[in-house]
């Protein structure tokens, strides 16, 4: 079932076409990963597909519906969540505490101004389950800027969790972990796939090719092949094109 679908999309900055006539869908029940080396156009789709930058031409649709002037609050409320390449934590609260905030952006009651947010019982019931699909239910009441490098980046997707999204739009997550760190993090990946479409943008190839079920190559803004990670090792422009760039596994 496709729940996000670009179709011909082109963004341009003054005379830079950072993407150009760039088409793909995220499927549910699918990572589908993004590749290309630096300036490919990789965080600009990204960021028109969540809403936070507007398509010069093209069109987005979610679950069918076009989506294309909506703004990014609109698209997180409608069920898209992503994550950045830099670590967006509130880090001097508690790892519940920036999942029960992110849960409130989802859940809100304008209703009730006079009480006091942390007595929100569905947003912390919220926080606690995305926590709890992290992996980071024994550190709910540490805080965030005590957590190593890899764990705030966990946090960071259970806090998209916690905004209860269909859609993961998740930008480089791997950044900066070590091994271990990051084996636990495709395993997560593995698993939330089976609620979610995921989309990928990641310079680990070893990671890409290991768990993606599809990856588009990007090159200048534009897509120069999509497939299955065996189809795309073997594509013969893609070998070309990342020739003493990026070694595929």
């Amino acid at each position: 079932m496709t729940l996000l679908a670009a179709s011909h999309i082109s963004r341009q900055f003054g005379g830079l076409r950072a993407i150009d006539d760039v088409s793909l869908t995220l499927e549910h029940g699918e990572i589908h990963a993004v590749i290309g080396t630096n300036g490919a156009g990789k965080s600009t789709l990204i960021n028109v597909l969540c809403g936070e930058t507007a398509p010069t031409s093209g069109r987005v649709e979610l679950m069918g519906r076009d989506v294309t002037q909506w703004s990014q609050p609109r698209r997180a409320l409608a069920g898209v969540g992503r994550t950045y390449q830099r670590t967006t934590i509130f880090p001097s609260l508690t790892v519940h505490e920036n999942c029960r905030l992110s849960a409130q952006a989802q859940l809100q009651k304008p209703w009730s101004i006079l009480s006091p947010a942390k007595r929100c019982e569905s947003s912390a019931r919220s926080a606690t389950r995305s926590l709890e699909r992290a992996g980071l239910a024994d550190m709910s009441d540490a805080i965030a800027s005590t957590l190593s490098h890899g764990a705030k980046r966990q946090l960071e997707i259970a806090m998209c969790l916690a905004t209860a999204p269909r859609i993961l739009l998740l930008d480089e997550p791997l950044a900066g972990m070590g091994a271990e760190e990051t084996a636990h993090l495709l395993q997560l990946l593995v698993e939330l796939k089976n609620d979610h479409a995921v989309l990928l943008i990641e310079h680990d190839m070893d990671a890409v090719f290991s768990v993606s079920d599809r990856i588009t190559v990007m090159v200048n803004g534009r897509v120069l092949a999509t497939g299955t990670p065996a189809a795309i090792r073997a594509n013969a422009q893609v070998q070309q094109a990342y020739l003493g760039e990026i070694a595929l596994p």
